[in-house]
């Protein structure tokens, strides 16, 4: 008989700081104790600084311990059996947690709850309800209903996700695709691999909406070889939604099929921009191709193609089971619905936190980040991966808004907020952009090619302090060159972290040259 049920994250994060030994070892402890428990491993609740987290089934609910090791693991065993409030790790009930029960979890809302190949206990959580209202209102009105949504893309652009299905559902063409981009690159972001670990089915189950909605057949998830857990996740999942006829060739019902790959790229950042993947899903080098045509045109071999996010994608099966307007409540201006944050960094609680859009970047990094996990103070914050620009503590109260960031020349991209203290170089970290962008570009475009090596060359005189002022107006205008001319948003973006870190923290370049002048 079993006498306790105990979740462990099978998660890539957690099983980075020891979550299989601890599941071995709490497997040990109940065998030397002639007890029968079942272990459940799960993906990760999001809440990295507690890793390993695990949790206990309990008649009131679920309790969390963390974060366990292998050596706590039959004192935790032993507080199961007995009162869990006994273990110095005890966190009390799971969903009171601070910072989960201050969450709006929607896209997210399994994760750390079912385990993720189980197709059965997805259904029982509200899985395939979304793909089942879709079959009943017909394409056309499921297009519009993610019109409706508000949903934009959570890839970094901001795009309305349903006006880019709108537009592949009007494409004339022989086939169409439907591409989903989990080529996670950016720092201090793991939303995709978190999801593709701990809930495959709800992507699964996104991408059948989106192929419904606009008659695509065939999809393709695109991620990248640093991921092989979530590739085998992913490829698992696959196979047994296609044996339960959730894929295949009468997966949507009347002899109508979607097909489902994933697809591992090298890693290279560049394949993270939406034409350069498509190159590389088709077995080309990952050059980034000249728009138009658009990809909802003429996109993966040449048909019509929806590529949205591996978030965006995933929040649709929300949207269709509960409606449009549920959704829409959520956020404000034109950013509906909820936000992944991933707070990463040098902050003292790092993790996923899932929310409306409105919350300020003040709020994020200080009060749910807890301030710099050294204790300094913290100096400047960058949002949207290493192309992002640094927002200095002035620039706090800005809210978590896609109009708001472009206002305060900030990119929100995927979520990821990455926090630094006062001991950070900002003219390195300007540095630090240029030579990324001169590592990672794909050669087609000269602003982007000669204008990243050339901008660390600059920056490097600027930090030796020679000629500082002229040459900081020489990277501003070579920043200029490469927002402009740039084919990609390699290149076109990368001035956001140099010109920000210029403008906000101007002495950090200018320290070396006031050295020399008072030498």
């Amino acid at each position: 008989m079993t006498v306790a049920r105990f979740y462990v994250p099978a998660d890539a994060g957690a099983l980075a700081v020891g979550a299989d030994a601890v599941a071995g070892a709490l497997a040990a402890a109940a065998s030397a104790r002639g007890v029968a428990i079942e272990l459940v491993r799960t993906g990760s609740r999001g809440l990295y600084w507690l890793e390993p987290m695990v949790e206990l089934a309990t008649p009131a609910g679920r309790v969390a311990f963390g974060p366990v090791t292998a050596a706590d693991a039959a004192s935790v065993l032993d507080a199961a059996l007995g009162q869990p409030g006994a273990s110095p790790l005890f966190l009390g009930a799971t969903e009171a947690i601070a910072y989960l029960a201050r969450q709006t979890r929607l896209t997210f809302a399994r994760c750390g709850i079912v385990d993720p190949l189980s197709l059965e206990q997805y259904r029982a959580a509200g899985g395939y309800r979304g793909l089942e209202r879709a079959l009943t209102l017909g394409p056309a009105a499921t297009v519009e209903e993610v019109v409706a949504s508000g949903l934009r893309g959570r890839g970094g652009a901001g795009f309305p996700t349903g006006i880019k299905w709108r537009t592949v559902a009007a494409a004339p063409g022989d086939r169409k695709y439907i591409v989903c981009n989990a080529d996670e690159g950016d720092s201090g972001t793991f939303a995709d691999r978190m999801l593709m670990e701990g809930d495959p089915f709800v992507l699964i189950e996104g991408m059948t909406i989106a192929a419904f909605a606009v008659g695509a057949t065939k999809g393709y998830i695109y991620t990248r070889s640093e991921y092989p857990h979530a590739i085998a996740t992913m490829r698992r999942a696959i196979t047994i939604a296609r044996a339960a006829c959730c894929l295949g060739p009468d997966a949507l019902g009347a002899g109508r099929g979607f097909e489902l790959e994933v697809r591992v790229g090298a890693g290279a950042y560049v394949c993270g921009e939406e034409t350069a993947m498509l190159e590389s899903i088709e077995g080309k080098r990952g050059i980034v191709r000249a728009k138009p045509p658009l990809p909802a045109h003429k996109g993966l071999f040449g048909q019509p193609t929806v590529i949205n996010n591996l978030v965006s994608l995933a929040s649709v099966p929300i949207i269709l089971a509960d409606g449009a307007t549920q959704y829409r409540d959520l956020g404000m201006g034109r950013s509906r619905g909820t936000m992944p944050i991933q707070l990463a960094g040098n902050l003292r609680y790092p993790g996923l936190f899932e929310a409306a859009f409105g919350l300020t970047l003040g709020d994020l990094v200080e009060d749910i980040g807890g301030g710099t996990r050294s204790g300094r103070k913290l100096r400047a914050v960058q949002v949207g991966g290493p192309l992002g620009a640094y927002f200095p503590p002035a620039l706090f109260d800005t809210p978590f808004d896609y109009e708001a960031f472009t206002a305060a020349d900030g990119l929100i991209g995927h979520g990821g907020v990455v926090g630094f203290d006062d001991s950070v170089d900002m003219a390195r970290q300007a540095r630090f952009a240029m030579e990324f962008c001169a590592i990672e570009s794909c050669g087609k475009c000269t602003p982007c090619r000669i204008g990243s090596t050339r901008g660390a060359e600059v920056i490097d005189r600027i930090i030796a302090g020679r000629n500082v002022a002229a040459n900081i107006a020489l990277v501003e205008d070579l920043c200029a060159t490469m927002k402009f001319g740039s084919l990609c948003a390699l290149g076109g973006f990368t001035p956001y972290p140099v010109l920000s870190a210029i403008r906000h923290f101007p002495e950090d370049f200018t320290r070396m040259s006031e050295a020399a002048a008072a030498e």
